[in-house]
């Protein structure tokens, strides 16, 4: 049985007080702190509970796992870390909040070195293109790179959610490894000046914005395209998710930005052998396949299949720049953010 607890940004001394989950030192249990939803790692948690018997107690939380765990200290009951990038995992390793996994043949084996750390503190499980929604009524191409969202051509027509958020970070942090500081700060500054508006919402509420005629194409995450397509509680997104299609950038040569979820395990883990055990099996093609298919990502197994809703937005071919890499750009390409002005808009 999955325990699910939900804390959405918890003031840090509150949280060592007001701390839901008691420690356990049971045998037959394990502690995760997660920035994914429940109700998505639910199916593969029990999973889990079922081929091994070890219970599962889930924490999410929306914002400040890092700074809750170095509140908790070494009375910390959490176990294994769950996040939805890599600049999360890596603000976690940064933290001081994970240990390192090394000489795991069964986490390593199973997890292509590209995708996991090379000191052994945080491994890729899924990952995600930050790929382009286009108008299948106003754009006609099928092809793109990232390089010419600055082309002149698309003045006025592209719209993203806010260039700090670490979906955008991540991708521009990857240009700056893949051509340096320099071009990335032109490039921004193209993009800035392509833009319909100002950045703002999440990635569906870009495609929202193309479904209602506002830009005709903009950045965001394969993944939301699955969830619009099955969102029966707003079946509105549905007509948001039928006006786009999906470009993967840079096909013809790098290959397309690819973000991870990730896990860890926590510095003080008290359940250190279950949470050995159940990172051993996310990172098993079963598993993979499970997680991958409830979030509508690909699984970083080679050879694992995602689900036939991913496969229907095309064959991605990812970039094999190394994310640790790419994480390493991220303070550049925060500043070079703040340095254009990109969240000012195409007229700031």
């Amino acid at each position: 049985m999955v325990k699910m607890l939900s804390l959405v940004a918890p003031a840090i001394m509150a949280s060592v007080a007001l701390l839901p989950i008691d420690r356990a030192l049971a045998d037959g249990e394990v502690n995760i702190y997660s920035y994914r939803q429940p109700d998505l790692i639910k199916p593969l948690l029990d999973e889990f509970t079922k081929r091994t018997g070890v219970e599962t107690n889930v924490l999410f939380l929306d914002k400040g796992l890092v700074e809750r765990i170095q509140a908790e200290g070494a009375n910390s009951p959490a176990d294994v870390i769950l996040t939805v990038d890599i600049s999360r995992v890596m603000e976690a390793k940064e933290g001081g909040v994970t240990q390192p996994v090394t000489d795991n043949e069964t986490i390593n084996k199973d997890i292509p070195a590209h995708f996991r750390d090379p000191a052994g503190e945080w491994f890729g499980l899924t990952t995600r293109g930050r790929v382009v929604y286009a108008s299948k009524e106003r754009v006609e191409q099928d092809e793109i790179t990232y390089e010419e969202l600055a082309d002149p051509e698309w003045k006025g027509r592209i719209c993203i959610r806010d260039a700090q958020h670490s979906y955008n970070i991540g991708l521009i942090a990857s240009m700056i490894a893949a051509h340096g500081e320099e071009y990335t700060e032109e490039w921004l500054t193209g993009l800035k000046n392509n833009l319909a508006r100002k950045p703002n919402g999440g990635d569906r509420d870009q495609a929202k914005a193309i479904f209602a005629g506002e830009c005709d194409i903009a950045l965001g995450n394969t993944y939301y395209v699955g969830l619009m397509q099955t969102n029966e509680k707003e079946p509105e997104q549905k007509d948001w998710a039928a006006a786009i299609k999906v470009l993967f950038p840079n096909t013809a040569d790098r290959g397309t930005h690819v973000n991870i979820s990730a896990m860890a395990l926590a510095k003080n883990a008290p359940n250190r052998d279950n949470a050995i055990k159940l990172m051993e099996f996310l990172a098993s093609g079963d598993a993979q396949e499970i997680y991958a298919e409830q979030v509508f990502e690909y699984p970083v197994m080679p050879g694992a299949e995602p689900s036939d809703i991913v496969k229907a937005f095309g064959e991605i071919k990812p970039d094999t720049l190394p994310l640790a890499d790419i994480a390493a750009n991220r303070k550049k390409a925060s500043e070079l953010v703040d340095k254009v002005g990109v969240n000012e808009g195409p007229n700031g």
